[in-house]
C-alpha cells in the first residue's frame, strides 16, 4: 500500500509537512492533545502536563512513564485548530526547536500541517525531527481513518519496548520532575 502523500517545504531552521485525513477537526485534535493514553503517531509516547495551556511545561515520556524523551512549554493553545509548544530532545544537548500543529477543517476531512521552526542547523534534534515528521503524519492519518496504526509501525513500538532499558540514565523521569 503507498504512503500518504505528505506535502513538505524544508530549509535548514525549518520545515513544513501536510496531509489530508479523512475524519473530524475534533478527532484529529483529541489525539494529538490526549493525555491519559499513550500517542501512537507521537512515537506511542504519552504526553505528560498539568494542564494543556498556555505557559504550561509538558513532557513526552515512554509508555512505561520511566524515562522522558521529549520536554518543552506550550506557546500557544488554541482548541482545536492550534496547539504549539517549544521541544527539546532530552537525551542531546541540542536548542530547543519550535513545533505546531495546525488544523483546518475541510469538506471531506482535515488538513493537518505540522510546522517545525528555530531549527540548528546541521544538530541531530533538526535531523530527527525533519524525518520523525513523515512517520508522525502517516501514523497520525492510519490512527484516525482506521483505528490503529499501520503493522510497521506497531513493530516498531514493541522494538522501542525493548530497547528501553538502554535509554540512557539522564532521560529518566526523575531527571525531569521539575521540567
Amino acid at each position: 500500500m503507498p504512503e500518504p502523500a505528505i506535502a513538505r517545504e524544508t530549509s535548514p531552521t525549518q520545515a513544513l509537512f501536510r496531509i489530508h485525513i479523512r475524519g473530524s477537526l475534533q478527532e484529529v485534535w483529541d489525539e494529538i492533545t490526549r493525555t491519559d493514553d499513550v500517542i501512537p503517531c507521537f512515537f506511542n509516547m504519552r504526553m505528560h502536563a498539568e494542564r494543556l495551556q498556555k505557559g504550561a511545561r509538558l513532557q513526552m515520556r515512554t509508555k512505561s512513564e520511566k524515562y522522558v524523551g521529549v520536554v518543552g512549554e506550550v506557546l500557544e493553545w488554541d482548541p482545536p485548530r492550534r496547539f504549539a509548544h517549544t521541544f527539546r530532545f532530552t537525551q542531546m544537548d541540542d536548542p530547543p526547536c519550535k513545533v505546531s500543529y495546525e488544523l483546518v477543517e475541510k469538506d471531506d476531512g482535515v488538513e493537518f500541517t505540522l510546522r517545525i521552526s528555530e531549527l540548528t542547523p546541521g544538530t541531530k534534534s533538526a535531523k530527527q525531527m525533519v524525518q520523525g515528521a513523515v512517520m508522525i503524519l502517516n501514523t497520525l492519518k492510519a490512527v484516525i481513518e482506521t483505528g490503529r496504526p499501520s503493522l510497521g509501525t506497531r513493530a516498531l513500538f514493541v522494538l522501542f519496548a525493548l530497547l528501553e532499558p538502554l535509554t540512557p540514565r539522564r532521560c529518566r523521569t526523575e531527571n525531569w520532575s521539575s521540567n
